[in-house]
């Protein structure tokens, strides 16, 4: 019989990856998210019925374990970047990758991967890193034969990280970076998703792999590399941490006023104290090395998708070749 994968959040950026790359691998797939209607695309990735979304709030037990029935192994793909409504810290990283440890142990659950990040510290000064650092814990506690995958910074066609810092040069001549200095080690999705399968496949030992690509960069050559694939010339601004700190608390009070009806997802003071430390595999951490994959270097991936910030889109090439030809 074909086995049955069930993927929490696995419409999400790094989530539908794994789904494909499952569907691929034969496996039946549960994507489990909080609004099915909105996961339909999923259903593409594999033949009718090899891939289905279904309702799942992470936060009620009964819904996680009806998620993990028959499932023969599991993925946590959920985690938030800023606080939003009723999406906290402490409920989303904190809390539910122990309770659904608990419940895949509980439901027969041969293998179980949590998708993590660099710096989850329980000492950390960033709610965000303290938080996932508890639910490590929690989901070993619980589930000790765990694979726990901890990324950079993610890019891809999907990302929320180069597109969007792309987009703001369609609005201004300047480019602010707060922590320009801090380091980097992009990692591309589809190498974290590859991760993950080989987890779920059980072609990997338990434990805690730190995953980045084969460059570091700082966040400033970051953005000029950005900007040199999008033929955009930008003055990059170096906030100073005071006033980095004084944006993101005004962002943060805007959201406060308003309601919620603006969601500060561009800067806060929680995000500052992430950017106050490099963002790189620590030495001797395991990682794509032990896992048998070679990550995918940034430029082979970057033109694939940036090139629609280009003043003109996917012909910029063409015209820079016109532009060296004699009339």
């Amino acid at each position: 019989m074909t086995k049955l994968v069930t993927i929490f959040g696995g419409s999400g950026f790094v989530g539908r990856y794994i789904a494909r790359r499952m569907a691929q691998a034969g496996w039946r797939v549960r994507v489990a998210v909080r609004r099915p209607n909105e996961a339909i695309f999923v259903r593409t990735y594999g033949v009718v019925g090899q891939v289905e979304p279904v309702l799942c709030n992470i936060r009620d037990e009964a819904s996680v374990r009806a998620a993990l029935s028959g499932a023969d192994a599991a993925v946590n793909c959920v985690g938030i970047l800023s606080e939003s409504g009723k999406n906290r810290f402490a409920p989303v990283q904190a809390e539910a990758p122990g309770r659904i440890a608990t419940a895949a142990a509980a439901e027969g659950v041969a293998r179980l991967v949590q998708i993590s990040a660099i710096g989850a510290d329980a000492d950390s000064r960033s709610e965000y890193a303290r938080t996932k650092a508890a639910g490590e814990a929690d989901l070993r506690a619980a589930f000790p034969d765990a694979v726990i995958l901890r990324p950079s910074i993610i890019f891809g066609p999907e990302d929320q990280f180069f597109n969007r810092f792309a987009g703001m040069t369609r609005l201004s001549p300047f480019l602010p970076v707060a922590g320009a200095n801090s380091r980097f080690q992009p990692v591309y999705v589809d190498d974290v998703a590859r991760a993950a399968e080989k987890a779920v496949l059980g072609q990997v030992p338990a434990g805690i792999y730190e995953l980045g690509g084969p460059e570091v960069h700082s966040f400033r050559t970051l953005m000029e590399i950005m900007l040199a694939e999008i033929r955009r010339k930008r003055i990059i601004i170096n906030m100073p941490w005071a006033m980095a700190h004084g944006v993101a608390a005004g962002l943060s009070l805007l959201q406060t006023v308003t309601f919620g009806l603006f969601t500060n997802s561009v800067l806060t003071r929680d995000q500052l104290r992430n950017l106050a430390k490099d963002n790189v595999v620590a030495e001797g951490a395991k990682g794509f090395a032990d896992l048998g994959i070679d990550p995918v270097p940034m430029e082979l991936v970057l033109p694939g998708y940036l090139w629609r910030f280009r003043k003109t889109g996917q012909y910029a090439a063409i015209r820079e070749s016109a532009a060296g030809l004699k009339r």
